[in-house]
């Protein structure tokens, strides 16, 4: 292979402004036809509901069906793009988890407003509750979003308080 062809699937040679962050970059072709950051924002949101939904290393169907609704409400989309949306966000979710989790969250907190980012902890509690049970390793996961996030403590703890029933240890209190 030669050296220029294995610089470009790298990455190198592309520049930065026309670089995109790979797990988003699949779902951000789905949504060509919005504005560019509109289209970044729902990736972002769409891939942060994957990544809880994944939390306990399976995504039920309900859990699936969820993230469509979430994703079709908050982007003003078709069933069809949702559907897309959610298939790729699961998937990069799947193959760069870890990795990419951080930079994910910090591209979708410089595109957002403090209440869409209380929006998005509103959908991943809900999200997390479909099995009307919180996992502890999903509330660990919407923790970790809501830290680098910055969500302030007391709404965190408005949030949690509003789906106590459902979470580890509380529920049935």
């Amino acid at each position: 292979m030669p050296l220029k062809s294995i610089r470009a699937w790298l990455g190198v040679d592309v520049p930065d402004k026309e670089r995109e962050f790979a797990p988003l970059r699949d779902t951000l072709e789905a949504l060509d036809h919005l504005e560019p950051d509109r289209a970044r924002y729902l990736a972002a949101f769409a891939y942060l509901l994957g990544r809880v939904a994944h939390a306990d290393r399976h995504v039920s169907a309900e859990e699936t069906h969820a993230m469509d609704a979430l994703v079709r409400e908050h982007g003003q989309l078709s069933p069809d793009q949702a559907m897309v949306v959610v298939r790729l966000a699961k998937t990069s979710n799947l193959l760069f988890g870890g990795t990419a989790n951080f930079l994910v969250a910090r591209d979708f907190s410089s595109l957002s407003t403090y209440d869409q980012k209380l929006s998005l902890m509103r959908c991943l509690f809900a999200l997390s509750a479909t099995d009307e049970a919180i996992s502890t390793d999903e509330e660990g996961e919407i923790h970790r979003i809501a830290n680098e996030l910055r969500i302030d403590r007391p709404d965190l703890v408005a949030l949690r308080v509003a789906h106590g029933r459902h979470l580890p240890g509380l529920s049935g209190a």
